[in-house]
């Protein structure tokens, strides 16, 4: 049902490619990275001893250590998003790895980490690690994954299918920790990708159903379905333009 439903929406205009996406918006990583600190308010304390320049030159360095200590890697969370959609903020890089992977990683000081998860420091930089050991982190980044160009580098890169499992899959705890600022970005991440690259989304259920409740995986299929109503509903307002 829900690819029908977003043949439906495609309307008159097509779909921007991914490769106009590329050769349109080459994202530097470096910047925007640089730019979500400078510009987030909860910062200003941190402004006057910030180092803007070590953390702009963090990215491409964290990136040269992962090639250079064989670490294999897929970014996602804010980054990777921007390697399809326009106007993303984020402030630090999220990449999946093996957990093993970070002793390779020395110079990263890590802040916490559980069996899934690890926040850590380079410099100034903010990295998230999801680690292999859930079975999903584990899908994305062996069947959903791809090369991105940046202007630091190509990169391993996750699909639109991947960036779109991984946020599906974080609502349920999201909004069961009543965190509804992270439900509302990642929900409209969801609709941000779903309208400019019309995936067929019913295989992504089956996936999910891998590694989640059943009935979490029907709520989500309901979130789903209201965003693909509010995008037909957006593109149906006012009419056509003259």
């Amino acid at each position: 049902m829900e690819r029908g439903r977003i043949d439906e929406l495609r309307g008159p205009r097509p779909a921007p490619s991914v490769e106009w996406y590329m050769a349109e918006n080459l994202v530097h990583i470096g910047e925007v990275i640089v730019n979500g600190v400078l510009f987030d308010p909860k910062n200003t304390e941190a402004w006057s001893s910030l180092d803007v320049e070590g953390l702009y030159r963090a990215a491409p360095r964290l990136f040269d250590l992962l090639e250079e200590r064989g670490v294999e890697y897929v970014l996602v969370g804010g980054i990777a998003m921007l390697a399809y959609v326009e106007g993303r903020n984020t402030q630090d890089i999220d990449l999946i790895v093996a957990a093993a992977d970070l002793a390779k990683l020395p110079e990263i000081r890590i802040e916490e980490q559980n069996i899934e998860f690890a926040r850590g420091w380079l410099g100034e930089l903010r990295v998230d690690f999801l680690f292999t050991r859930s079975t999903l982190f584990k899908a994305v980044k062996k069947h959903f994954v791809t090369k991105k160009s940046f202007v630091e580098r190509d990169i391993p890169c996750a699909t639109v299918e991947g960036l779109l499992l991984l946020k599906l899959y974080a609502l349920p705890s999201l909004y069961r920790q009543g965190r509804f600022d992270k439900v509302r970005t990642y929900e409209k991440d969801v609709a941000d990708l779903i309208e400019l690259y019309q995936p067929n989304v019913s295989p992504l259920y089956d996936e999910l159903r891998k590694h989640m409740l059943p009935s979490d995986v029907d709520e989500i299929r309901r979130i789903v379905a209201e965003i693909l109503d509010r995008i037909a509903r957006q593109r149906q307002r006012f009419g056509p333009a003259e």
